[in-house]
């Protein structure tokens, strides 16, 4: 089985994690607390996170359809799917994730400088958005804390 759904992340039963950077709490839905476990799309982020050896925030894993459209997310995110994840670019230098990032699978990428995030997913071959300029715009705090923390949309 490559994927899993439960109602609430704390649902998801201790044996049924396997990925020791993330938590079930980190990739569910920030509007409902439900789950989509995507196995590869999974194994693909804690393959990115090895490849960098350091953290990664993950600022919008699975969502509801409910919860995506109330953040204005595209009607077939692939966040939908438990397939794409939005990560914080603080302390990143988003030349390399993006490299690394497309290295181990990830094929969408949608970049948010001004909101210090990249998206990743696994859906087809595609780019939006406007690239980061350097390290120091992903570290030099673009957006308000405000915007930081609702900044959970992608195409």
């Amino acid at each position: 089985m490559t994927s899993r759904y439960y109602a609430q992340w704390r649902d998801v039963p201790a044996g049924g994690w396997r990925w020791a950077d993330f938590t079930p709490a980190e990739i569910a839905c920030r509007g409902s607390g439900a789950i989509l476990i995507d196995e590869p799309a999974l194994d693909a982020l804690q393959r990115l996170r090895h490849l960098l050896g350091r953290p990664l925030v993950v600022r919008s894993g699975y969502r509801s359809e409910t919860h995506n459209r109330a953040v204005g997310g595209a009607p077939r995110s692939r966040h939908l799917f438990g397939t794409a994840f939005d990560i914080d670019m603080a302390g990143h230098d988003p030349t390399a994730f993006e490299a690394a990032a497309r290295s181990v699978g990830f094929l969408g990428f949608g970049f948010y400088p001004r909101l210090s995030f990249i998206h990743i997913d696994l859906g087809p071959a595609r780019v939006w958005g406007e690239r980061f300029g350097s390290l120091a715009d992903a570290e030099g705090g673009f957006a308000s804390a405000a915007a930081m923390e609702i900044a959970e949309f992608d195409v």
